[in-house]
């Protein structure tokens, strides 16, 4: 399928499944006693964001359309989209990335592994474009896993969060962790259309996860953001950790991810790497090129 076909039915399906999640009670409009659709009307969508509804129709039919910018804010105040949701709906339309990017191993600077290294006992890694894990510390690989001694194209984020069922173990709150890394991936796939590693990733996700077939089609998109998350360790137990999102200046789809912990926590995981003194200096080497 184009790039610009399947940008224009994702747009489209975005736009419908927000209007079907939406009551007319919730953007003023009264509810009729033999109402029977799912949300919204089409129509009442158009009038909401002032265009026509035959336009409005064919958006959702996902025709090879171009809507201006200001038509696009106008939806995304009709349909009460959030900020992340009106990113995305621009970027399916006006963002100008390549037609299409060399698959080429992503590299990162000696100087990032060190930093990442330095940062032990609190965890820390870089993770690509699409999410591949560039660099991990001793703590992040306790904690999380061995990105390592993975096969070169399995030493990926979401593939682990996915089809790994240690991640399941390890992630306190799984269900909400992984809806949101699959909500980034997507947000991340629209600044890339041309580029196959997102696709390629896609269908092997799709194939392994039943859950990636159920969100995926529900056009959730997340923004980067720091946060907190729960691991769970079988010697250390529940560990609350807050975490910082840092983009690399050289490489914005580069993210480097550190993570605190109490101080007595922190203590413990210290403690724990220095339990495991061979993998010391062990970094993640860059996956292979993406075809």
């Amino acid at each position: 399928m184009p790039q610009s076909t399947a940008r224009s039915k994702e747009l489209g399906e975005l736009l419908r499944s927000r209007r079907e999640r939406l009551q007319p009670a919730e953007v003023g409009l009264l509810t009729g006693p033999r109402r029977r659709v799912r949300g919204l009307r089409r129509e009442e969508v158009a009038q909401l964001a002032a265009i026509s509804p035959t336009y409005y129709t064919y958006l959702e039919q996902g025709r090879e359309m171009r809507p201006s910018r200001q038509v696009l804010d106008s939806l995304s105040v009709a349909l009460q989209l959030d900020a992340a949701e009106r990113s995305h709906i621009h970027d399916l339309v006006h963002g100008a990335p390549p037609a299409e990017e060399p698959a080429v191993a992503e590299s990162l600077a000696p100087a990032v592994v060190a930093l990442v290294d330095r940062l032990d006992p609190c965890p820390a890694y870089v993770t690509g474009r699409c999410w591949d894990v560039l660099a991990s510390n001793r703590a992040a690989r306790a904690l999380w896993t061995d990105w390592p001694a993975k096969a070169p194209d399995a030493r990926n984020l979401l593939r682990w969060m996915f089809t790994d069922p240690g991640a399941r173990q390890v992630m306190v709150d799984w269900p909400a962790e992984a809806s949101a890394l699959l909500g980034r991936f997507r947000s991340a796939a629209a600044r890339h259309p041309g580029d196959t590693g997102f696709s390629t990733l896609l269908e092997r996700l799709h194939t392994a996860s039943p859950e990636v077939r159920e969100w995926w089609p529900q056009h959730r998109v997340v923004p980067l953001s720091s946060g907190t998350k729960r691991l769970r360790h079988p010697a250390l137990g529940v560990l609350e950790l807050e975490h910082v999102v840092l983009q690399l200046a050289d490489d914005p789809e580069q993210k480097l991810v550190t993570f605190n912990a109490t101080n007595q926590d922190q203590a413990r995981i210290a403690q724990l790497i220095r339990k495991s003194p061979t993998d010391a200096g062990r970094t993640s080497a860059p996956p292979p090129a993406r075809e």
